[in-house]
């Protein structure tokens, strides 16, 4: 069973989401011959204020 766990900013729709999990879940169906049932992804939602890249905030840049 593929347990995927995706971080991203927050801010992303709910049919962003949805048309993710769908391409995710069919890649992860094809490439790694799991059963749609069995692939679970989760979401982790963190705030810009959370991030930097390059020594700055997210949130300062």
């Amino acid at each position: 069973m593929p347990n995927i766990t995706v971080e991203l900013l927050s801010g992303r729709t709910l049919d962003q989401r949805r048309e993710f999990v769908a391409a995710v879940t069919d890649s992860a169906i094809s490439i790694l011959g799991a059963k749609r049932e069995a692939v679970r992804i989760v979401f982790t939602e963190i705030e810009k204020s959370d991030v930097a890249n390059g020594g700055v905030l997210v949130s300062d840049s």
